[in-house]
């Protein structure tokens, strides 16, 4: 009978590994981040815009949205065909590879007013459709204006400053058939936007969790 090694893997050289493995998600691809409401969630969508507004951007992450939670159940509250609530678990598989950000405010904590704030905030953009146009109206409303007036107008924090279109990267190839889709060539260099990579460099935030 052959004999077998010893297994000399000491406690703590397990316990690393597991910590390695269970932090960076690696063989579990089902695990969801520790999420309190109002985080702030990015990821690179697969939808047909996204390169476009990566490029115009120069940023990785694509779409965005606010934690809050419906039945006691995290959900990501997002502008994507129009404003919904979409399960986290589902909102995360929908990127690409699974990867996300998950962002907070450094300060203040939220209290619970605080939150009921941003609760019935969100409700008034509820089913709005989602904006092609990138336009500063409430008429309809892209991911990035979803969190940022939700936050400025339930608690007068403004996350990531605003900018003109004018001020982005409009030579970039997708943007350039993008903005022909969508402009002809009447294009509105002096609308305001918010963009999710403005939102997601907001020293105002830090990082609490990702999977890259």
């Amino acid at each position: 009978m052959a004999l077998r090694p010893a297994n000399t893997t000491t406690p703590w050289i397990r316990a690393i590994t597991c910590f390695f493995f269970l932090s960076f998600g690696i063989g579990n691809s089902d695990a969801q981040p520790d999420v309190k409401e109002g985080d702030i969630i990015f990821h690179t969508s697969r939808s047909a815009q996204s390169l476009a507004v990566q490029q115009a951007t120069n940023s990785r992450y694509s779409h965005m949205g606010i934690i809050l939670f419906r039945k006691g159940k995290p959900t990501v509250f997002e502008a994507s065909a129009t404003v919904r609530y979409t399960p986290l678990k589902e909102w995360i598989a929908r990127g690409t590879n699974g990867r996300y950000v998950l962002k907070r405010l450094k300060t203040p904590q939220l209290t619970a007013d605080a939150l009921k704030k941003l609760r019935k905030t969100a409700d008034t953009f509820a089913g709005k459709p989602y904006d092609l146009t990138f336009e500063w109206s409430d008429e309809r409303i892209y991911c990035s204006e979803l969190v940022w007036k939700i936050y400025d107008r339930a608690l007068g924090i403004r996350i990531g400053e605003r900018q003109k279109i004018r001020e982005f990267n409009l030579d970039a190839p997708a943007v350039r058939q993008k903005i022909k889709e969508r402009y002809g060539n009447r294009i509105p260099m002096e609308e305001t936007v918010i963009s999710p990579q403005a939102m997601f460099d907001s020293p105002l935030l830090i990082t609490v969790a990702e999977r890259r």
